[in-house]
This record gives C-alpha cells, sequence and structure tokens, in this order.
C-alpha cells in the first residue's frame, strides 16, 4: 500500500475515534452548522443520485456505487462535525454500528412485512412472474446508499441542530415534514403520500434517534423497510415506480387507502399504524432515558444532544 494511501487510510479511521479531542478553533454557532452542513449533504445526495442513475439495474455497479455512496457520506459527515463542531462523532461510534445495523434491519423489514401481511390479508397484494435475485442485488446496493446519507442528513443534521433550537419535540416534527416533503419530488409523489412518510417514517426515526443517540440503528430501519418493500416485495417505494424489479414482482390492487395507491404501501393506514407502534415505545425509551430535552436544557447544558 501506498503513502498515500496508508495517510488517507489512518486520516478516515480519526474521523470516528471516541479518544479525547482537542479543540483547535471555536464551534461554529448552531445556525451556521446547520447551514454548512445541510448544502455538503445537497452536494452528497446528488452525488449518489448520479452513481444511481449511471448503475441503472446492473447489480455489480449498483452495489459498488451503493459502497462507494456509503463511504463519502460517513466520511463527509465526521469530518464536517469534527470541524464544524470540535468534538468525536458519537452518534457514529464504530462500537454501536455492527448491533445497531443488525437490530435496525431486522425492525425495519419486520416492520414492512408486517404492513405487507395486514395489506394481503385484506387481499390487496400478490405477486405475478418469477423471482429475480439480480434485481434484489440492485436494490441492495442502491438502499444501502439512500438510508445512509438520508438518515445523516435528516437525523444527523436536521434532527441534531434543529434540536439545539426547539427541542427535541420541535426537532421531530421539523424533521419529519422535510424528511416527507423531500418525497414530494418523485415521481409518482402526493401531498398524502408526503405527509404519511413523514408521520410513519420522519417520527419514528427522530424517536429512534432520541432513544439511542446514535445514528445506526435508524439507518438499520430505513435500509430494512426500503429493502424489503422494493428488494424483496417489489412494490413501489415512496410512489417511485420506476425502481429495478426487486425479488418478487408485487402487485397492489384495491382501496387507495389500504395499498397507498400509485404512491405505495407508505401512503396506506396499515403503515402508518403499523410504525406509530416503535414510535411510541421508542419515545418512552427516550423519556425514561432522560433523552427528550427541552431548548432550555441544551443552552444550559452549553452541548449538543448527540451523546
Amino acid at each position: 500500500m501506498s503513502l498515500w494511501n496508508t495517510q488517507a487510510v489512518r486520516w478516515v479511521k480519526d474521523q470516528y475515534t471516541q479518544s479525547d479531542f482537542e479543540p483547535t478553533r471555536r464551534v461554529w454557532p448552531v445556525g451556521v452548522r446547520l447551514a454548512v452542513m445541510v448544502v455538503l449533504f445537497v452536494l452528497v445526495t446528488g452525488l449518489a443520485a448520479g452513481m444511481r442513475s449511471v448503475a441503472g439495474d446492473n447489480p455489480v455497479l449498483s452495489l459498488l456505487f451503493g459502497a462507494v455512496s456509503v463511504l463519502i457520506a460517513l466520511t463527509v459527515y465526521a469530518a464536517a462535525v469534527r470541524f464544524l463542531e470540535q468534538r468525536p462523532v458519537t452518534e457514529l461510534d464504530t462500537t454501536d454500528a455492527g448491533s445497531g445495523l443488525r437490530v435496525g434491519t431486522a425492525v425495519g423489514l419486520g416492520l414492512l412485512t408486517a404492513t405487507l401481511a395486514l395489506i394481503a390479508l385484506f387481499g390487496g397484494y400478490g405477486t405475478k412472474g418469477g423471482v429475480s435475485v439480480g434485481g434484489a442485488l440492485t436494490v441492495l446496493g442502491m438502499m444501502a446508499g439512500v438510508a445512509v446519507v438520508e438518515e445523516l442528513l435528516f437525523r444527523g443534521i436536521v434532527f441534531r441542530l434543529v434540536e439545539e433550537l426547539t427541542g427535541t419535540r420541535g426537532a421531530m416534527v421539523i424533521s419529519g415534514l422535510l424528511f416527507g416533503g423531500l418525497h414530494l419530488v418523485n415521481s409518482g409523489a402526493t401531498v398524502w403520500g408526503a405527509l404519511a412518510i413523514a408521520i410513519e417514517g420522519g417520527l419514528m426515526l427522530g424517536a429512534v434517534y432520541a432513544a439511542t443517540r446514535s445514528l445506526w440503528m435508524p439507518i438499520g430501519i430505513h435500509f430494512g423497510w426500503n429493502f424489503a418493500l422494493s428488494g424483496i416485495f417489489g412494490v413501489t417505494v415512496s410512489g417511485n415506480d420506476d425502481q429495478p424489479t426487486g425479488l418478487l414482482h408485487g402487485v397492489l390492487s384495491g382501496p387507495e387507502a389500504i395499498t397507498g395507491g400509485g404512491f405505495g404501501p407508505e401512503a396506506g393506514i396499515f403503515a402508518i399504524v403499523v410504525c406509530t407502534v416503535p414510535t411510541v415505545v421508542f419515545l418512552r425509551l427516550a423519556k425514561r432515558r432522560g433523552r427528550l430535552y427541552t431548548r432550555r436544557q441544551l443552552r444550559s447544558a452549553g452541548t449538543t444532544a448527540a451523546s
């Protein structure tokens, strides 16, 4: 390995170390940090979207570009936090990564499976055609990148920094609405679909982050849900009807209140009901752990609530 590569690897590892941090400059004001990091992640999001477009339906390219998107997003986020906030990136502590991702992915898969089981119970879900392993791998790479980039942006940046300005509850509402609003740009988007995403996804993932103060479990849940939706059961994700075909080719039929119509199951009532359960559970856990902060508490502490 060349000297440059060795130094690059060491620099990346240094971004995630939880050892004592020696500040070298003042911490930037929260508004400046929020603006700078959002701009950075708009660029990262655009880059990741471009790589997904190039990969198309090719499973090898999708897995490769998905991994590259994950690495770029995590490294940019960690470096920005260390530079702008002068602290270790506790919310990406690598010692929590394995368990957080495993549990989160299992939860996401379980929640989506329960949602589609309820839809199928009412005759709203079926399949046609055979299976496509290549399609599932394509979606796997694509959704890994999507989950990481979006969670870093909406929970790692928007939720966490808005929390300093409004407290935890305000951050949940604002980040949730913005998360839902992002999905209005999708090809089959509807206002109701975006609002449903804000409720079932934005609030739930905000509650998970508030309870754990780690980004790994929200990333896992986001990935597990999206991969199950498109990569396994083969139905529309958040109004994106041009996604690669997954393992199965799912067919939705029946009342839109149940199936979500063209937006997909996320706009159906069952998705909201199913995701409300973990939202309540994690909010209660956050309260029990003393992690539902008011603005006054955060200001008096003089620090973020990331740890």
